[in-house]
Parts: structure tokens; sequence; C-alpha cells
């Protein structure tokens, strides 16, 4: 299992949590538009708030090294803004709900449009590369390996099928670890839905439904729980990895009935 090193404080409900450079964004659910809370990556103190105008209903965070940025999917305006470190905010189109995002190994965004079954890429600046439709139910969230494999993981509770699946650029799977939703064993997930991948493809799984975070090796064959329940308490909802300091970070969230979040916090998770 993961060592928890920290956790940060209480809030909100998290939307989504990422690195960038020597800060934590935490991507709260509020009502003000200062929606990131920016922590040191030592001390864990809390620096600052970064706000993004317009920004409605916050779906997922990622942050980019190389473009100095963040982007955050928008599911409301059906969009992306991107944050840089400085300087103002933008948005772009996305022409569908998007669902969470994640970069590839040439640092454009993957937006994985769950409602209309779409994985869509863009470049920084919004301009869009590629369409796949995957050939699974219900797509939560698609990630890029080191090599430039597609990671998609898909399943909601009225769907048999849970599974992540390693798909080719026509969105046919290529080889899955899933099967039937359920809990009890390995193989059995309920709703995968949000995923991270270190410098060596192993896969970090949000197993949302059944508390738990776990990894796959860079063949989807299973490896370890990283998190269990008794370890997170309230339910994960997003998964980082910071390569740098081998470190997860997860966000989890208080959860009462079906889409009904009350609080949120975020698990710092030593993985060395």
């Amino acid at each position: 299992m993961g060592r928890a090193i920290q956790t940060l404080p209480d809030g909100e409900p998290v939307r989504g949590v990422t690195s960038l450079d020597n800060c934590v964004y935490v991507l709260r659910s509020n009502k003000t538009s200062e929606q990131i809370e920016v922590y040191d990556v030592d001390s864990f103190d809390l620096l600052s708030y970064i706000s993004v105008p317009g920004l409605a209903n916050a779906a997922d965070i990622v942050a980019c090294e190389h473009n100095c940025c963040a982007y955050i999917c928008d599911a409301t305006k059906q969009s992306v803004h991107k944050v840089p470190r400085n300087g103002a905010p933008t948005q772009w189109p996305v022409n569908a709900p998007p669902t969470c995002l994640s970069l590839t190994v040439k640092f454009s965004v993957l937006v994985t449009c769950r409602k209309v079954n779409k994985i869509k890429e863009f470049t920084s600046d919004g301009q869009l590369l590629l369409e796949i439709v995957p050939n699974v139910s219900s797509p939560w969230h698609t990630v890029h390996t080191c090599k430039g494999d597609l990671i998609v993981c898909h399943g909601k509770p009225a769907k048999q099928l849970h599974r992540v699946c390693q798909i080719d650029s026509n969105g046919q799977s290529v080889k899955s670890y899933g099967g039937k939703a359920g809990s009890g064993s390995e193989l059995s997930m309920n709703t995968p839905s949000h995923m991270a991948v270190d410098e060596n493809d192993f896969v970090f799984v949000v197993d949302r439904n059944n508390n738990r975070v776990f990894s796959l090796s860079p063949t989807l064959t299973y490896v370890r729980e990283v998190l269990s329940p008794k370890q997170l308490q309230w339910q994960p909802y997003r998964v980082s990895v910071d390569v740098k300091r081998r470190r997860l970070y997860v966000a989890v969230n208080e959860h009462l009935k079906v889409g009904d979040y009350t609080a949120g916090r975020v698990i710092v998770v030593n993985m060395q």
C-alpha cells in the first residue's frame, strides 16, 4: 500500500488536483471565482488562490509544466479554461460536456466527453487535432502513456462492463482489465472513473464506488491496492501523480448519496 504523509484541509468538494512546479493545485466546487487553492509542495502551507473568471461547473484540472499552465474543464459551459502561471486565463469550446482531462506526451490536451462518447485532442490554444469515438460504453477518463498508448476507463452503475482498456487510433479495444461491475475481487470494479500514469507507464486507477485506488502494470495486469477504503475514509474522485517526488495526490469527497458531495480533501501519498 501507499503511505499517506499528509492530508490537506477539509473544505468544499474537490473537483480535481494537480501539481505545477513547487505547488499543489486543488480545484474546489464553490460559488466564488477563486476556484484554485495553491499549496506549497513541501510544507503544504496554503499560499494563495487563483481566480478563474467565468468558471461555472469545474470538472477536472491538469497542469502542464512545458506550457507553464493548468487546464480546467467546465461541464456547464462545455469548454476548457487555460490558466497560465503568469497572465490572464483564457478558454476554448469543446462543443460537448467535458468529463475529465489529461495531457499527451506531446503536451496536447485530451478531453474525455462521457455523455457523447467521444475523446477529443486539442492543442494548447484550443485547436482540435483529433476526435475518437471509443468502442466502449460511458468513458470517464483517457490517459496517454509514455509509449504513446491511449488508456480509457469506462463503466457506470447501469452498465455491466467496468474496465480499463487500451484502445487504438480507431477507438477499438486492444487489451483490457476488468469485467462485470462488482466488488470483492481484484478484477471487480465499480465505476473506474479517473487515472494517472507514472514515468514507467504504471496506471493508478480510482475505483470510485469500491472506495479504493489500485495500480495496474503497463500491460494492464493487477499490481496492488494503493489505498484501501479504510485509508481513504471518503469516496475517491481524482488522482494525480507527481513523478519528481514519487507521490500521488488523491482527491476524496464525503458522499452521502448519489450525486451529493458535501465536503472534500486531498490525501498526499508517498510512493517511494
